[in-house]
């Protein structure tokens, strides 16, 4: 892929799964990367590995994110493309009655870290007038839902808003955007999923290094919306064309997984 030889890159949550397998793919595309995780162990191993450097702290918060910026600046001159992979998910068993605390950390993580980091970085690419290309990896939960998560489901739809929103405004100007939406990826995750598990992986669970390989196949045609599980974009067409239809499925899916949840409730006893 010749548009990412040479080029700066920033992979945050680049300690396990998807972003370790964005960053490997990075570098073998030729690319000089920069990884960050807040697993400061992990970050410095996956660069050791790799061969990069390491940023590793906090991507969420703005003293984080300019920190970050201004390390892997100065480490590869300029940044190209920024990876914003970070992401966590709270979820507990009534998600509904899940914590102030935990909604904060979620939106700091899986959407304020985007803002945060388009904020410092694009008026720098329309300034220099070389654009750049930033990239939210969010989830098929932010084009769908998630059953049973509210605050993840809620954080990745506004994450791929804000994504929409940045193309909208900035694309025209050379600001490339993307959303990488995977459905069930074999991370640690998806293993701490629960109930929810089956249902993520109905359609094939797959592996980190398949996601990189769908992000890395989209730049052909520079797809906004990126679906390593192709069913997904189906899935979001019957979705807008039938809300209700869409919504009277998923509250049957939702009814299983609440079976299954007593099930394993009582079975427990």
């Amino acid at each position: 892929m010749q548009q990412l030889l040479d080029a700066g890159a920033v992979v945050t949550g680049a300690g396990h799964g998807i972003g370790r397998a964005l960053a490997t793919r990075l570098v073998a595309e030729g690319a000089r990367v920069v990884v960050n995780d807040l697993d400061e162990v992990a970050c410095r191993e996956v660069a050791d590995q790799l061969g990069v450097t390491a940023a590793p702290g906090d991507c969420s918060s703005d003293a984080g994110v300019r920190a970050l910026v201004d390390t892997a600046t100065t480490a590869l001159g300029r940044i190209d493309i920024y990876l914003a992979n970070a992401g966590i998910d709270r979820t507990q068993p009534d998600s509904l009655q899940a914590s102030d605390e935990d909604w904060a950390a979620m939106i700091d993580t899986n959407v304020l870290a985007h803002v945060r980091a388009a904020r410092t970085l694009v008026p720098r690419w329309l300034e220099d007038g070389r654009g750049g290309r930033f990239v939210v990896t969010a989830s098929a939960a932010g084009l769908l839902t998630m059953i049973g998560a509210a605050p993840y489901s809620v954080t990745k739809h506004a994450a791929i808003g804000f994504a929409e929103w940045l193309s909208v405004t900035y694309g025209h100007r050379g600001v490339a955007v993307q959303a990488i939406c995977p459905q069930g990826v074999q991370t640690r995750m998806l293993e701490q999923a629960g109930p929810l598990k089956d249902l993520l992986t109905r359609d094939a669970a797959l592996s980190p290094d398949d996601v990189a390989e769908a992000w890395v196949a989209s730049l052909a045609d520079d797809r906004f919306l990126v679906l390593p599980h192709p069913e997904v974009g189906s899935y979001y067409a019957a979705r807008a064309a039938d809300p209700d239809a869409w919504l009277a499925g998923m509250r049957r899916l939702q009814d299983k997984v609440d079976q299954v949840t007593v099930n394993q409730s009582e079975g427990a006893e």
